[in-house]
């Protein structure tokens, strides 16, 4: 598994951010589409394309994308 693929991932989530704006670095908290509906959407991809369970809890745990990559990688 490799950042950039989870970041484009990541990305494919959003449907206005442009993909420019997703790097190891942002703080993906702080997107204006940031919503509870995105987090979903988030978890159920990462459930689907790294079999990883998060749960919510531990997905508050998380606000940059590489941290949340940490922890998908920590639970494969």
């Amino acid at each position: 598994m490799e950042i950039n693929e989870f970041i484009k991932n990541f990305a494919n989530q959003f449907d206005e951010t442009d993909i420019t704006e997703f790097q190891p670095e942002t703080n993906f908290r702080e997107l204006e589409e940031w919503s509870s509906l995105v987090a979903l959407a988030v978890m159920n991809m990462i459930g689907k394309k790294y079999g990883v369970k998060l749960s919510p809890d531990e997905m508050r745990t998380t606000s940059v994308i590489k941290d949340l990559f940490a922890l998908v990688q920590s639970k494969k």
